[in-house]
């Protein structure tokens, strides 16, 4: 089953480093509530009909269980089961 592994070091896995869900890297916007960041994520996109690239701002909001990230932090954000109604990520660390 587990080839290599014992059974409980292979079960040993949190869900603030599964493997499962989109890793993203973005910088922390906004820090006010508590064990909750805002995270904006840029991405770079192409326009289908004028071939230009244009960039696009995703905010998510990421768990941040000791409120250690503050705003202009740049960080890396796993996806998770929902959280609460809007957060549905994880704050894994700060970009290196």
């Amino acid at each position: 089953m587990f080839e290599g592994k014992s059974a409980a070091s292979a079960q040993n896995t949190t869900a603030k480093t599964s493997a499962k869900g989109r890793v993203l890297h973005g910088v922390v916007v906004s820090d006010k509530m508590n064990k909750t960041a805002v995270v904006a994520v840029s991405f770079a996109k192409k326009h289908a009909k004028y071939q230009k690239y244009f960039t696009k701002t995703s905010r998510f909001k990421a768990h941040d269980e000791k409120n250690e990230y503050h705003v202009g932090d740049a960080v890396t954000i796993q996806e998770t089961r929902p959280l609460s109604k809007d957060k549905r990520w994880v704050i894994l660390g700060k970009k290196a």
